[in-house]
């Protein structure tokens, strides 16, 4: 139960950047921990304790596996979120070379 209370708790700290906080890093380090997060979560939800790799390495047994469905997921997240993550910094960039800031309250007064 404390793994999924520390993703939890995990999640809100991205979600209060990105919803309360002006400047654009801190805003894509939001999304970005929300983002872990989820993963994190993923593969606390395929954990198995006690549990052996999904290996089949003799007939007949009767052992538990973890299950490889989560991690799959997860691999394919990391990499999705990679690239989204690299788009929003070259987005952030594009900003900064615009308007010279970061803060989102003074881009929308120099945007006129």
């Amino acid at each position: 139960m404390l793994p999924f209370i520390a993703c939890f708790l995990l999640f809100l700290f991205g979600l209060y950047a990105v919803v309360l906080k002006r400047n654009l890093i801190k805003i894509v380090i939001g999304f970005s921990l929300m983002e872990y997060a989820v993963n994190l979560l993923f593969a606390f939800i395929g954990f198995r304790h006690d549990a052996v790799a999904p290996i089949i390495t003799r007939l007949g047994g009767r052992e538990l596996f973890v299950d490889p469905l989560p991690q799959a997921l997860v691999l394919t997240a990391i990499v999705i979120g990679l690239s989204t993550t690299a788009l929003m910094l070259a987005f952030v960039m594009r900003i900064y070379e615009k308007y010279k800031t970061f803060d989102i309250n003074e881009i929308r007064r120099l945007r006129g």
